[in-house]
């Protein structure tokens, strides 16, 4: 099953609190970390990749900080998870951008195994690809900002 490391967990607990902060203005790095019980170093690491990849922009200096880069709705959860984890099949004859035939498999088309994995991908990817940062808010509180 989908087992997500530390890093994709933290780039999303960083990532639904800015969704809450969208719209105030730049959110210093100490806020987030302090906020999600996240090392801002390790965290330092998660927000300059996802700004490498255009979820955030930042700020030096004085009034500067992380915000997000596009609105909450139009960041997506499966899009975030696949910049840290890459494939989101459970097995990698399911996964398409990241297929490798399994070495004991005999015949793919009759595998019952993979067969079932086929359709645990795509539920996995129904929910994530469809779930926006803004649709992760309605589970959560406000953020408390300083």
């Amino acid at each position: 099953m989908i087992s997500l490391t530390q890093k994709a967990k933290y780039a999303l607990k960083a990532l639904v609190f800015l969704a809450k902060a969208y719209g105030k203005g730049p959110v210093l790095i100490a806020n987030i970390a302090e906020s999600e019980g996240i090392s801002q170093k390790f965290l330092e690491l998660i927000l300059l990749e996802l700004k490498n990849h255009g979820i955030l922009q930042s700020k030096k200096g004085r009034g500067g900080g992380y915000w997000l880069n596009r609105p909450p709705e139009e960041i997506y959860l499966g899009h975030v998870i696949r910049i840290f984890e890459g494939a989101l099949a459970p097995l990698p004859c399911a996964s398409k951008r990241y297929y490798s035939r399994c070495e004991e498999c005999a015949d793919e088309a009759t595998c019952e195994v993979r067969a079932v994995m086929l359709e645990v991908k795509k539920a996995t990817l129904g929910v994530l690809d469809t779930t926006s940062l803004k649709d992760t808010l309605a589970y959560g509180q406000p953020v408390p900002l300083r």
